[in-house]
C-alpha cells in the first residue's frame, strides 16, 4: 500500500507526463524531412544518452545487477521496449502525415482497452457501469469504422500498444528512470544500426540538413525521456485506474491541436464517433469517482469503529485497575454481565 505522499507525487508525475505528451504534436513536424523511422531511431539513441547522464548524476546503479538476476523482469522490459517502439513510430508517422485527430482517438479509447485487458488477461470483474462504458466504446469504434470505410487502425494500434506498455510497467515495478534506462539499452543497438545504414546509403538527414536540424533530432532524447520517466514514476505509485483517468489530458490537448491548429477535417460521422467515446469516458469517470468515494467512506467507518473499540477497551481496563473488587465480586460480575447483554442488544440495532 503506497503512502499518501507517494500517491500525491505519483499524481503530479502523471499530470506532467500526460501534459507533455498532449503538446508533443507541435514538435514532430519540426523534424521534417526526416521520416518517422529515422526520427524513431534518433529517439532511441538520444534517449539513452539523456538517461545515462541522469543516472550518473543520481549515482543509481545497483538496480542493474538486481535486474540481470531476474530474467522475468528483463523479459517484461523487452516486451515494454517493443510495444513502446511500435507506439512511438506510429504516433510520429500519424502526426507528420495529418492524422493527429485519429491519433488522439487512440489515447481516448486507451482506458477502455485497459479495462478490456483487465477482464481478458487478469480475470477482473467489471461493475455494470464499466460494462456500459465498454459497450458504448465498441459502438463508437463501429461508427468510426463505417465513417472511415475501414476500422480506425491507427487509433486501435496506439490504444492497444500503450495499454500493454502500462500493464507491463505495472508488473515490472521498478523506478521510472531505471525502467527507461533498461528499455533504451534494449533499443539502442538496432536503432544505432539503422542510423549507420542510413548514413552509409546517403539517406540520413542528421548531417546534410544542417546543425539546427541535427540539434532538433538530438532533442528527441529529452522530449522522449522526460515524460516517460514521469510516467514510469507514476505507474508504480498510483493505481492503474488513476493512470487511465489522467490519460484524458493528453488526447484532449492532441484533439484540440488537430482541429484548431492543424485544421484537420471533422465530418459528421467522426463527431458522432468521438461523442460516443466521450460518453463512454464520462460513464467510466463517474463510476470511478463514485467507487472511490464509497471506498473512502467504508475505510473511514472502519477506522472510527476500530478507534471506538480501542477507547472502550482502554476505559474498561482503567475501571478494572481502579476498582478490582467490582469485577471479582458476585454483584460486580452480575453487573458486568448485564452490561454486556445491554451492549449486545444495542449493537444489533
Amino acid at each position: 500500500m503506497k503512502s499518501e505522499g507517494e500517491q500525491r507525487a505519483g499524481l503530479l508525475y502523471g499530470i506532467g507526463a500526460y501534459g507533455m505528451w498532449g503538446l508533443v504534436p507541435l514538435f514532430w513536424p519540426l523534424l521534417k524531412p526526416s521520416g518517422a523511422v529515422e526520427i524513431l531511431a534518433h529517439r532511441m539513441v538520444w534517449s539513452l544518452a539523456v538517461v545515462a547522464i541522469a543516472l550518473l548524476v543520481v549515482r543509481r546503479w545497483a538496480w542493474v545487477r538486481e535486474l540481470l538476476a531476474e530474467p522475468r523482469k528483463l523479459g517484461l522490459l523487452v516486451v515494454a521496449a517493443t510495444v513502446i517502439s511500435v507506439n512511438w513510430g506510429l504516433y510520429i508517422w500519424s502526426v507528420n502525415t495529418g492524422h493527429v485527430v485519429e491519433a488522439s482517438l487512440g489515447y481516448f479509447i486507451n482506458p477502455l482497452v485497459t479495462i478490456a485487458m483487465g477482464v481478458l488477461l487478469l480475470k477482473e470483474r467489471l461493475r455494470p457501469a464499466q460494462w456500459t462504458a465498454v459497450a458504448v466504446g465498441l459502438a463508437a469504434v463501429l461508427v468510426l469504422a463505417i465513417g472511415y470505410g475501414q476500422p480506425p487502425w491507427i487509433s486501435l494500434t496506439l490504444a492497444f500498444s500503450f495499454a500493454t506498455y502500462g500493464l507491463v510497467k505495472k508488473k515490472v515495478n521498478i523506478g521510472g528512470l531505471e525502467s527507461l534506462a533498461a528499455e533504451t539499452v534494449i533499443l539502442f543497438v538496432p536503432a544505432l544500426g539503422y542510423l549507420v545504414w542510413l548514413g552509409v546509403s546517403g539517406d540520413a538527414t542528421f548531417g546534410p540538413e544542417g546543425a539546427g536540424h541535427a540539434a532538433l533530432l538530438a532533442a528527441t532524447g529529452v522530449v522522449t525521456a522526460v515524460p516517460l520517466v514521469c510516467f514510469g514514476a507514476a505507474a508504480i505509485r498510483v493505481p492503474l485506474s488513476t493512470l487511465g483517468l489522467l490519460q484524458y489530458l493528453a488526447p484532449v490537448f492532441q484533439f484540440l491541436l488537430g482541429v484548431l491548429y492543424f485544421h484537420e477535417a471533422m465530418p459528421a460521422e467522426r463527431w458522432a464517433g468521438f461523442a460516443l467515446v466521450w460518453a463512454a469516458l464520462t460513464i467510466l469517470t463517474w463510476d470511478a469517482l463514485r467507487t472511490a468515494r464509497r471506498t473512502r467512506a467504508t475505510a473511514d467507518a472502519l477506522r472510527r469503529a476500530e478507534a471506538d473499540a480501542v477507547s472502550k477497551a482502554e476505559a474498561e481496563a482503567a475501571i478494572r485497575a481502579q476498582s478490582p473488587d467490582v469485577a471479582t465480586s458476585p454483584a460486580g460480575a452480575g453487573a458486568e454481565a448485564a452490561g454486556r447483554r445491554v451492549e449486545s442488544s444495542t449493537s444489533g440495532e
